[in-house]
């Protein structure tokens, strides 16, 4: 249980700390204004385009990988072991 707990914190603190990354180069407009979650930039490149579609792939990482590693491989552990002991 334990092993699922650190995988899953180590997805979560590593993807969003590349999303607080691209989020603070690309969508912080302004020191004093919103920071982090300001809009993505109007006309960007091929470069800004590619770093803001990491952003984005990196913040469902995170999210989805957390919650895999929490909540549903132990709930499938849970279920199998579950519909083992009552056959």
């Amino acid at each position: 249980m334990a092993d699922e707990f650190i995988k899953g914190f180590a997805i979560l603190t590593g993807g969003l700390l590349v999303w607080m990354t691209f989020a603070a180069w690309y969508n912080t407009p302004d020191f004093y204004g919103t920071q982090l979650i300001g809009a993505n930039p109007e006309d960007p490149g091929t470069y800004v385009s590619m770093a803001l579609l990491v952003k984005e792939a990196a913040l469902y990482f995170a999210l989805l990988g957390a919650t895999t590693f929490w909540v549903v491989i132990p709930a499938s552990r849970r279920a199998r072991k579950y519909y083992a002991s009552s056959n």
